[in-house]
């Protein structure tokens, strides 16, 4: 690899805006807010508007908006009932 050229790697800690829920790992991202973490060190801290703890497929409050999908469609074409 080239010497400068590549950014900071460094651990930073994430926190769901909505839930509160926070996690450590790495990343090159910066910010000016730090957050003592479990383990006594003092990192920086990353708010993020969404996180697996948050969102609707990770949490099974996912909204399936396709009703009518090819099958249906088909079988309500041919007279076919899902019964």
């Amino acid at each position: 690899m080239k010497q400068g050229i590549h950014p900071d790697y460094h651990e930073v800690v994430f926190q769901d805006s909505s839930t509160g829920f926070k996690f450590l790992s790495g990343s090159t991202a910066t910010s000016d807010e730090t957050v003592e973490w479990e383990d006594g060190n003092t990192y920086p801290l990353i708010r993020v508007e969404i996180t697996s703890d948050s969102h609707p497929f990770y949490t099974g409050k996912q909204k399936f908006t396709t009703a009518d999908g090819a099958v249906d469609r088909f079988n309500k074409k041919y007279g076919l009932s899902n019964d």
